[in-house]
């Protein structure tokens, strides 16, 4: 498609896609904001807060999205957004990719996906573009994870990151408004 000047916005999931992508295209990406969010490469302990929800991802008969999620707030979600996570699997049969992707997170260092998440760390410590942490401060998943991106980033030093009060893991359901205010001011700060 072409596309330059990205910013890109990642969380959770979107984190270990999109800062491989980063890695793998730096020049098509002027800013990266992270929250909530890692690119393990099993060298460095793994919460038990990760290892039980990859353990019941595999293990829970019905993988209901949206129970899921509100599991993962701080603040109730609404019944009808809870829906409408569920809305795009008809059935579980849909839902293997999600059940599955936490057991490819790398927890061991020979995990298939270790070599290529280090050689995006090998990139993005060199990625000098503005990279900006808006973690929350009641994440029992990511939690301190913002360290180790203000650290190992060069493009993390001097930048106003942000621990955002009050959510959860899915901080964008918990405190959208507060995370879209720091984007939008990092954005034009930039």
């Amino acid at each position: 498609m072409g596309l330059n000047q990205i910013t890109l916005i990642c969380q959770d999931w979107g984190g270990l896609i999109g800062l491989r992508l980063v890695a793998a295209n730096p020049d098509r990406f002027i800013r990266v904001v992270v929250a909530n969010t890692g690119l393990p490469t099993g060298e460095t302990p793994i919460f038990d807060a990760f290892l039980n929800w990859r353990k019941f991802s595999l293990d829970v008969q019905d993988f209901d999205v949206g129970a899921i999620i509100t599991m993962g707030c701080q603040k109730p979600l609404p019944q009808d957004v809870a829906i409408a996570y569920n809305a795009p699997f008809p059935d579980d049969t849909y839902k293997e990719g999600a059940r599955i992707f936490p057991s490819i997170v790398p927890i061991e260092p020979n995990d298939p996906a270790s070599p290529a998440n280090r050689k995006a760390w090998d990139v993005l410590s060199r990625f000098d573009k503005p990279f900006l942490t808006a973690f929350s401060d009641g994440d029992p998943i990511t939690h301190g994870g913002e360290h180790i991106f203000q650290k190992r980033v060069s493009g993390a030093n001097g930048q106003p990151h942000t621990t955002i009060k009050g959510g959860g893991h899915f901080l964008q359901e918990d405190c959208a408004e507060e995370l879209a205010e720091v984007i939008v001011d990092f954005i034009a700060q930039t």
